[in-house]
C-alpha cells in the first residue's frame, strides 16, 4: 500500500469577513479569504516587495460556527486542512476551485487572544 498525506498549514490574515450558510439540516459552512506573503528585496532597485497569495478557506459545522462568531476581514489565523477540488459546470464550460477545508484554526490576532483561541473539529463535525 502505498502512502499519502494531504495537509495544508497557514498563518495569514482574512481578506474578507467570513460568509456563513446554515442548512436546514443543521449544518453550516463558512468561507472567507486568507492571505499569506512573503517580502523580499528587489535586487535591481533595492525596493521591499510584498508577493501575497491567496487561498480559499471553509469551515464545517461547529468551526464554520465559531469563525463567524469572532473572525473579522483583517484577523491573523493559523489554519491546518486539507486541500480540496471541486468541479462544475457553468454553461457547458467545466470550472474548478481549489479550496483548504480547514480542520483547525488558532486565532493569532490580539482582541481574540482573550477567549480559548485553539479550535478543532470533532468526528461529529466530519461530513463522512
Amino acid at each position: 500500500m502505498s502512502a499519502s498525506l494531504n495537509k495544508v498549514m497557514l498563518i495569514g490574515r482574512l481578506g474578507s469577513d467570513v460568509k456563513t450558510h446554515q442548512f436546514e439540516d443543521g449544518n453550516s459552512i463558512a468561507n472567507f479569504s486568507l492571505a499569506t506573503s512573503k517580502y523580499y528585496k528587489n535586487k535591481e532597485t533595492g525596493d521591499k516587495v510584498e508577493d501575497t497569495e491567496w487561498h480559499k478557506i471553509v469551515a464545517k459545522n461547529r468551526l464554520a460556527e465559531i469563525c463567524s462568531k469572532y473572525l473579522n476581514k483583517g484577523d491573523a489565523i493559523y489554519v491546518e486542512g486539507k486541500l480540496h477540488t471541486r468541479s462544475w459546470d457553468d454553461n457547458g464550460t467545466k470550472k474548478y476551485s481549489t479550496e483548504i477545508v480547514a480542520k483547525k484554526i488558532e486565532f493569532l490576532s490580539s482582541k481574540n487572544n482573550q477567549e480559548s483561541n485553539d479550535w478543532e473539529i470533532s468526528k461529529d463535525d466530519l461530513p463522512f
